[in-house]
C-alpha cells in the first residue's frame, strides 16, 4: 500500500467512526460546555488573582486566552469577559469561587466524554474522582494562565530596562518580540493538547500515538479560525439581524463549535492509526494498555 493511500484510508477510516460515535452531537456538547465554563473560569481567575494582589493579571490571562481566536470572534464577547473581570467580588475563595470552579470544571468533563468515544474506551475509574481530577486540572489552568500574563507584564518592564543599555538591540527585536508572545500561547495548547490526550481519558497512549492527532488539531485549528475571521469579516452583520441580541454568543458558540469538532477528529484519527498499526488479534483497548489482547477492535 502506497503512503498516500495509507493517510486517505485511515482518515477515512477517523471520519467514519467520528460519525458512528456522534462526533457532530459530541463537539455541540463541548462547544456549549466550554462557553458555559469560560465565564465560572474566568470568575476563579479574577479571584486567584485578587487572592495573590493583582486583578490585572485577570485582565492580561484573559487577553492571553482569546489571543488565539479571530479577533472578529475574541471582540464578541470581550466587552462581556471585561464585564466579569472588573466587577468587584467578596466571595472570592469561598462558597461562590467553589461553585464556579466546579462548574468551570465541566469543560473539563465534555472533553473526557469526547476523547473517551474517540479512543472507544470505557471509563472505569469513580465519578467524584474524575470530577476531582477535572478541578484539579481547572485550577492548574489558572494558575498557569496568571503566571503566563505575569511574565507578559513583566515584560516591557524588563524590555525597557534592557533599552536603556542596548536601544538598538531592542529596537530592532521588537517584532521578535511580539511574535515570541504569540508562540508562547501557542506552545502551552500543544502541551495542553498533550496533557489532554495523554491523561484524561481511560488507558495510556504513547507520545507518538498522540502525536498526530495533536498535529492535526493545532494545524487545522488555525487554519479554521482565519477562515472563519474572513467569513465573520463579511458576514457577520447577518449574525446581528437573525440573532439580535445574542448575535455574539452565537458567533462564540459556532467559533468553538468547529474547534471541538476538529478536536474529537484528531482524538478519532489517533485511534484509526493505531488500530491500523495492530498485530492481528490485538485490541484497540490493548494497545492503550486498557485489556489482555482479544479480538481486533
Amino acid at each position: 500500500m502506497t503512503p498516500f493511500r495509507y493517510v486517505f484510508n485511515v482518515c477515512l477510516d477517523a471520519f467514519y467512526t467520528f460519525l458512528a460515535d456522534d462526533g457532530w452531537a459530541i463537539a455541540s456538547h463541548i462547544a456549549l460546555s466550554t462557553l458555559m465554563a469560560l465565564f465560572p473560569f474566568l470568575i476563579v481567575l479574577t479571584s486567584l488573582a485578587g487572592f495573590f494582589g493583582s486583578k490585572e493579571l485577570a485582565d492580561q490571562a484573559a487577553a492571553l486566552l482569546l489571543q488565539t481566536w479571530p479577533s472578529q470572534v475574541a471582540e464578541t464577547i470581550s466587552g462581556q469577559i471585561h464585564q466579569v473581570l472588573t466587577t468587584t467580588r467578596t466571595d472570592a475563595l469561598t462558597a461562590g469561587a467553589v461553585l464556579a470552579v466546579y462548574f468551570a470544571s465541566n469543560g473539563v468533563e465534555a472533553l473526557r466524554v469526547a476523547l473517551n468515544r474517540a479512543y472507544a474506551v470505557i471509563e472505569p475509574r469513580r465519578w467524584y474522582w474524575l470530577r476531582l481530577e477535572s478541578i484539579g486540572y481547572t485550577l492548574v489552568a489558572a494558575v498557569m494562565s496568571l503566571a503566563m500574563a505575569f511574565l507578559i507584564v513583566l515584560g516591557p518592564l524588563l524590555i525597557e530596562a534592557v533599552r536603556r543599555y542596548l536601544p538598538l538591540a531592542v529596537d530592532a527585536n521588537e517584532r521578535f518580540l511580539h511574535v515570541s508572545r504569540y508562540s508562547i500561547t501557542i506552545g502551552a495548547l500543544i502541551i495542553a493538547l498533550f496533557i489532554l490526550h495523554a491523561r484524561l481519558p481511560a488507558g495510556r497512549r504513547s507520545f507518538l500515538q498522540i502525536l498526530p492527532g495533536i498535529v492535526f488539531t493545532m494545524v487545522a485549528s488555525l487554519i479554521s479560525g482565519m477562515a472563519f475571521g474572513q467569513y465573520l469579516a463579511r458576514f457577520a452583520d447577518r449574525y446581528v439581524t437573525m440573532y439580535a441580541g445574542l448575535a455574539s454568543v452565537i458567533i462564540a458558540l459556532v467559533f468553538l463549535y468547529f474547534i471541538a469538532a476538529i478536536f474529537v477528529y484528531g482524538g478519532e484519527l489517533n485511534a484509526a492509526i493505531i488500530k491500523s498499526r495492530l498485530p492481528r488479534g490485538v485490541s484497540l483497548q490493548a494497545a492503550q494498555s486498557l485489556a489482555p489482547a482479544e479480538t481486533q477492535a
